[in-house]
């Protein structure tokens, strides 16, 4: 059987972008700092810290969060911090170890989980190994640390890794083009880009620090970890050793890699335990949003161009392809994102759209896997491709869409509240035009801790501009008056009181534009 952590299966995650979420006065700025209500920018930085994120833990357990998923925190020259250059200390800009130390246990004085970004395929060009090559070329004892042009140094070429304007040309293709890269520049960098050499995981004294690293701060206290691009190395002994070295600490790490297709190989048990659930995603966003897409949004997106507009039909096939490719454990503990720092916010690409929006967070919550909410999307934060999805949260309340946060706040506690939700079976009974009808009941596997009497939910949804005659059967809802535990609009109760046959065949008219969680009086 495959060991996921059980943890997860009831948590609700929250993805924070560290320097944007919130500021803290007891950490110190050196200096400049880009106006926290401007306009992001691609090497601004706003002065969140980590700190910040502990001070408004009460508002975001008050939201129903119950893991924090923070994209990274190790010492950084970039507002985003995947180019790493000390991954054993904590950027100082976000209140170095000691706010990490707090953030952690006042996290956990409330039942909350932290996972962290673990950015491992490449560094920053200021990584001190990369920084003692450019010093010391062929004598440099960390050569090996990257694939370097041995032949360019031994010539008297230096790595170029501060190339003159107009002089960068990024590696064609896919990831794992790294030729140019060498060629250009004397290193392998990713997606050829100079700042982030690609670290040679091949070399065992690499992959003792890496594995060094990711022991350290899980023994410092971390949950889990999100790992960034994952496939970039095709190593599968180095996660599998990742995985038994972590786990040797914490066997309920939560290890979550950044794949962004169904690739159920990873799942295995040996490496990862769930994979970033973009397929879900592009699914939910596909049938919720279908007729109130931005299709410019969508189409300047590398991987959410993948999203097109679903029919109940389409979108019954995709979920049903989404489980079926996982392991039953693994199913429950997948990150269910709708957006995220790589993609443009969903309110943008919903067209500010309020109906499409609360139809995606209901099947969101309803659905098996760990909600994951981005950062500001609860109260409307807006934006489009980086830099402009990664916008500074906005405290002035006055400006928050109170009616979407409400609608979070509830649609989170409804997950809380009804076990069938995190740990019940899955079944879709009946879909016609853009609506789709699922049944939660039953357990998911054998693993599944559901308390006796656990009452099945039936989610509608109808995402078409009409309402539609749905036709049903639930043996498990034989007999029963349904009453109405989530809606997306007033009033809550269109679909309430209706009754079930008592052969448990019933007829729903879900009027357009319309979602709901119904259960047993």
């Amino acid at each position: 059987m495959i060991d996921t952590p059980r943890w997860v299966r009831d948590a609700v995650f929250y993805q924070i972008f560290p320097d944007r979420f919130a500021a803290s006065d007891r950490v110190p700025k050196p200096g400049h700092l880009e106006p926290w209500a401007d306009p992001p920018t691609t090497h601004g930085f706003k002065g969140g810290d980590l700190l910040g994120i502990a001070e408004h833990l009460p508002m975001l357990a008050d939201l129903g969060i119950t893991a924090l998923y923070l994209t990274p925190i190790f010492a950084s020259a970039s507002n985003h911090r995947y180019h790493t250059y000390d991954y054993l200390r904590v950027d100082p800009l976000l209140g170095g170890d000691a706010a990490l130390r707090e953030l952690i246990d006042s996290a956990h004085a409330r039942g909350m989980r932290i996972i962290l970004d673990g950015v491992f395929n490449h560094t920053g060009r200021g990584f001190w190994a990369f920084h003692h090559i450019l010093e010391n070329g062929l004598a440099s004892p960390y050569l090996d640390w990257f694939r370097v042009d041995r032949s360019a140094l031994a010539a008297g070429r230096q790595m170029l890794a501060y190339p003159e304007t107009g002089r960068t040309v990024t590696a064609p293709g896919m990831p794992g083009e790294y030729a140019s890269s060498l060629e250009r520049l004397g290193y392998e960098a990713w997606w050829g880009l100079p700042a982030l050499p690609k670290l040679n995981t091949d070399y065992q004294p690499v992959r003792d620090y890496l594995l060094t690293v990711a022991e350290h701060w899980i023994r410092f206290g971390i949950d889990g970890w999100r790992l960034d691009v994952p496939e970039e190395i095709a190593d599968r002994p180095f996660w599998q050793a990742f995985r038994t070295r972590v786990r040797a600490v914490n066997p309920e790490a939560y290890l979550v890699g950044e794949i962004w297709h169904v690739a159920p190989d990873w799942l295995a048990g040996d490496r990862f335990d769930a994979l970033m659930n973009y397929p879900l995603a592009e699914a939910i966003l596909g049938f919720t949003g279908a007729h109130h897409l931005d299709e410019a949004v969508v189409r300047s997106h590398q991987e959410y161009s993948r999203i097109k507009r679903l029919s109940g039909d389409e979108i019954a096939e995709r979920i049903r392809t989404v489980l079926a490719a996982y392991a039953p454990e693994t199913a429950a503990v997948q990150l269910n994102l709708l957006d995220s720092h790589d993609t443009p916010r969903i309110r943008t690409l919903f067209s500010r759209d309020e109906a499409a929006l609360r139809m995606a967070y209901l099947l969101q919550v309803t659905l098996p896997g760990a909600p994951c909410m981005y950062y500001g999307d609860e109260v409307g934060l807006e934006g489009a491709n980086d830099p402009d999805s990664r916008r500074a949260f906005p405290w002035d309340e006055s400006a928050w869409d109170q009616r979407t946060l409400a609608f979070v706040r509830a649609a989170y506690r409804l997950r809380h509240a009804e076990p069938i939700l995190r740990g019940g079976g899955l079944r879709i009974i009946g879909t016609s035009g853009d609506s789709l009808a699922i049944l939660r009941s039953g357990r998911w596997d054998e693993l599944s801790d559901l308390p006796a009497g656990a009452r099945p939910a039936l989610v509608v949804v109808n995402a078409g501009e009409g309402p539609v005659a749905l036709s049903i059967e639930a043996p498990e809802l034989a007999g029963c008056q349904l009453v109405t535990a989530l809606a997306t609009r007033e009033p809550a109760d269109e679909l309430g009181g209706t009754m079930v046959g008592s052969d448990g065949r019933l007829a729903l008219v879900v009027p357009a534009r319309y979602g709901a969680v119904l259960r047993p009086a």
